[in-house]
């Protein structure tokens, strides 16, 4: 297994970007390193069950900071129209 030649933070930060800003992975900053890296790092962390543990001690830090507005929900969602065609509905057919 190859070494890892990138500080855990500057990876973590990497990942961070990702999940804020919904990225795909190859549009990553070289700054976090190569992406290819900071993904297999991401997947290997998630399984461990790593990124759950860093979220959660995350917010606990910020909630005891007072840093975390309980009272602010933030959605994000996409609405798009498409045609009935493009949704699924039968087509007409002529007669």
């Amino acid at each position: 297994m190859r070494g890892n030649t990138h500080e855990p933070r500057q990876v973590l930060d990497g990942i961070l970007w990702i999940l804020h800003t919904g990225a795909p992975w190859r549009d990553l900053p070289e700054r976090f390193g190569p992406w290819n890296s900071v993904y297999n790092t991401f997947r290997r962390w998630q399984d461990a069950g790593r990124i759950d543990a860093i979220l959660e001690a995350l917010q606990l830090k910020l909630n005891e900071e007072g840093l975390i507005d309980f009272d602010l929900w933030c959605l994000d969602g996409s609405n798009v129209r498409v045609s009935k065609d493009a949704a699924g509905a039968r087509k007409k057919t002529l007669r």
